[in-house]
């Protein structure tokens, strides 16, 4: 039975847009177990994917190289025979974990110039995010098959129904979330517009550095108050939901 290693994007936004890639993997090769080496913010959302069997959570912080553990890591995988690597990040240090865990075949874009550390490169496109990471299915240069499948996450309806209690969600409503990673720029500017319009109860939701993004906007403000995996849960029980932000 094939097994795979994913290292995970950084970013849950780029998370959920490559799980396109994992299915298009699981439809070419139904037995295939998929693991992913997600940092911890991101780890809650990798859990939740059906087509993965296990998240090995990293410690690293963002942008430290930490080399000597990741070699340790490295290391205590290589026990688990991973029959091939796919690196999303572009970076050279995204890509150390595999090389050390002597995977046979790692796969992923140049980036940060990774030949050695990667014995399978792509190069970019272009293409948006969903497809740049499930061409990562096909050889280089291949034709990516269209449509993709739609990114999805499980949920168990007893965990919403207790996260609704916990926040004392009854009545139906719709889940906003204003915030975005890199500021105002990458920000959707009509979340209060849109609140205002909406008839039912809204509840907005975002990790504590979203909180300048939510104020004035009308509605339960939980930005800051929730877990991921409570977040995830709440969107599940909404009426209607909203998380847009501006392209790159």
């Amino acid at each position: 039975m094939p097994r795979i290693l994913v290292v995970a994007p950084n970013w849950i936004g780029d998370a959920l847009m490559a799980q396109p890639l994992l299915a298009r993997l699981h439809e070419k090769s139904p037995g295939l177990r998929i693991d992913v080496l997600a940092p911890e913010w991101v780890a809650p959302v990798m859990r939740r994917m059906p087509e993965v069997e296990g998240v090995i959570p990293v410690p690293f912080r963002h942008g430290e190289l930490a080399p000597r553990a990741r070699w340790r890591l490295g290391r205590e995988l290589r026990a688990r025979g991973y029959d091939q690597a796919i690196v999303l990040p572009n970076t050279w240090k995204s890509a150390l974990v595999p090389f050390f865990a002597d995977v046979p075949l790692r796969s992923g874009y140049v980036g940060e110039s990774r030949y050695g550390l990667l014995n399978l490169t792509y190069k970019k496109t272009g293409a948006p995010m969903p497809e740049h990471y499930a061409r990562l299915s096909e050889a280089p240069g291949k034709e990516l098959r269209r449509p993709l499948p739609e990114p999805r996450l499980r949920f168990a309806a007893h965990e919403v129904e207790a996260t609704k209690r916990k926040f004392g969600l009854a009545s139906p409503y719709a889940v906003l979330c204003p915030g975005a990673e890199y500021g105002p720029a990458k920000r959707w500017p009509y979340f209060k517009e849109l609140a205002a319009e909406l008839v039912i109860d809204k509840v907005l939701l975002g990790s504590a550095k979203d909180r300048e993004a939510s104020g004035g906007i009308p509605g339960r403000n939980l930005v800051g108050e929730t877990t991921l995996d409570e977040a995830i849960n709440l969107i599940a029980g909404a009426q209607v939901s909203s998380s847009r932000t501006i392209p790159a």
